[in-house]
């Protein structure tokens, strides 16, 4: 994928996004509050410190997901669980007459986008930090929503993706990935076997919660957006390389740096961290290629529309 165009804010005036300044909608509006706590503190920074590192992680689904999108140049662009901006900003580059704006819960990774499209110049784009769950958006305003991973997280998913359907335009698309099930991601599997000497299992107890797993089946991600006034749903496996790091032992370092891991190893004194990082290093290492640590991660990409 073509890094974003620089250009100028866009001379359209007949079709304005969004009018509100950037702490007026939001942030007593949230509904996915467990979300919120992590996103807002450790984990959010976390991923915010390391921006570059968790989009070469997921660079891979780029092409797909703008692919399956079809954005056109004079587009308004939605992008939920936007994370710290790259897909906004890219979004931001083929709707180069449009506008795309970024929505995030996380107020770390939020700000991290704005100061890098500050950075670079980037006119045509604006992230709000908020819960697309209940995020008040204008009606009919986008012509298509994306997601890179980012709509898996939501106590109730229904409610979620009306909310989406109504942003869009009668004919606006949304285009989206999420992961598949928990044994086909080897990022994950080999990553969590290294740390917890055992192959990690899926929640059974409810298979649904939200998480990054809560909809791993197709059947389900048609239910939901059926339910929520989505129309032409397809759902197609992706399967991309995950580039975790360089080589195993930075990749292992930013892994064990990640807050569930950091609250696994919570009570862990500095002989069980060290044990730990050499063990997923280990793991890590058949994984090494010249562009990096490389590991399978399986996907649906999903396109719905709205009537």
């Amino acid at each position: 994928m073509r890094p974003p165009t620089r250009h100028a804010p866009s001379t359209d005036t007949g079709r304005m996004i969004m009018k509100q300044t950037p702490q007026e909608v939001l942030v007593d509006r949230v509904v996915n509050t467990q979300q919120a706590e992590a996103w807002n503190g450790y984990e959010g920074q976390y991923w915010a410190d390391y921006s570059e590192r968790w989009d070469k992680v997921a660079g891979g689904l780029n092409a797909p997901l703008f692919a399956a999108a079809i954005i056109g140049s004079r587009d308004l662009v939605l992008d939920v669980g936007c994370g710290n901006g790259q897909t906004t900003w890219l979004a931001a580059g083929l709707a180069s007459q449009g506008h795309a704006l970024g929505v995030d819960l996380s107020g770390p990774m939020v700000h991290r986008a704005r100061v890098i499209a500050d950075t670079e110049g980037i006119g045509n784009v604006r992230f709000e930090q908020g819960d697309a769950q209940v995020y008040p958006f204008p009606g009919g305003e986008f012509d298509a929503a994306i997601s890179r991973g980012g709509l898996t997280y939501f106590t109730d998913p229904v409610a979620a993706f009306a909310n989406i359907a109504g942003a869009l335009r009668p004919g606006g698309g949304l285009t989206f990935v999420c992961l598949q099930e928990m044994t086909r991601q080897e990022w994950f599997t080999v990553l969590r076997s290294a740390l917890l000497g055992r192959a990690p299992q899926p929640d059974t107890a409810d298979p649904y919660a939200p998480g990054m797993f809560s909809l791993t089946d197709p059947d389900r991600i048609r239910d939901v957006l059926t339910r929520a006034g989505f129309a032409h749903i397809a759902v197609a496996p992706l399967e991309v390389p995950m580039v975790y790091g360089p080589d195993a032992s930075r990749a292992a370092e930013i892994h064990l740096g990640t807050g569930p891991v950091r609250f696994h190893l919570k009570d862990a004194d500095w002989a069980t961290e060290t044990r730990a990082l050499r063990a997923v290093t280990a793991a890590l290492q058949p994984f090494e290629h010249p562009d990096g640590v490389r590991l399978r991660g399986a996907y649906w990409l999903v396109n719905a529309v709205r009537p």
